[in-house]
């Protein structure tokens, strides 16, 4: 009698379960293990590149980089550019005023960290993606940006270690926009061509 009483309550309490919640929960849980293998896929795409591969897609990015950091050294900093920068444009502009030399150089100045960080966004696309035609362009976008933030963050403390350059969150700003405009750039021309 008591064992019918439990297999009575069992019963009675399978009938109580909800088996709509059930199979919405299987199918979270489905979900959850398909992106965790597309992320695991990701993940492993660089270690299936060959050698070649990787020299091809990422030493133009390891290159760019050093010319980063070339550019943030003593060599290049306001003083110095100021000297090249003046005499090149009172050539052209002989009535330019010092005033007006001041407010170029550091337009110009700008608009290097700017670019700089542009063809690193551009570059980093291209290592990320390393000639595949899968629709993946914005996780690809995503990445390159944020190693765009790594390097500028980098960059700009590499600087304060130079007596003569000076880190600025103003800079880091630039560069990282410098970087999200080239990723706009690669999403866009990613999908034309896949149009």
């Amino acid at each position: 009698m008591l064992i019918d009483g439990l297999n009575a309550d069992n019963d009675s309490a399978l009938n109580c379960i909800d088996f709509s919640s059930y199979h919405s929960c299987l199918y979270s849980l489905k979900k959850s293990i398909s992106y965790c293998n597309k992320q695991k896929e990701i993940f492993f795409e660089y270690h299936k590149m060959s050698f070649g591969k990787k020299i091809q897609y990422w030493f133009p990015v390891f290159l760019w980089i050093c010319f980063i950091f070339w550019m943030s050294t003593g060599m290049f900093s306001a003083q110095n550019t100021y000297l090249f920068f003046e005499p090149l444009l009172r050539f052209f502009v002989p009535s330019v005023s010092h005033k007006e030399i001041f407010f170029f150089h550091i337009i110009l100045r700008k608009i290097a960290h700017l670019t700089e960080y542009f063809i690193s966004g551009l570059l980093l696309f291209r290592a990320f993606r390393n000639g595949s035609d899968k629709k993946k362009e914005w996780l690809w976008a995503a990445f390159s940006l944020f190693i765009v933030v790594i390097i500028a963050s980098s960059d700009e403390f590499h600087q304060s270690f130079v007596s003569t350059r000076t880190a600025s969150f103003v800079d880091v700003g630039i560069d990282i926009l410098g970087g999200f405009l080239a990723q706009g750039v690669n999403v866009i021309m990613f999908k034309r061509q896949q149009q």
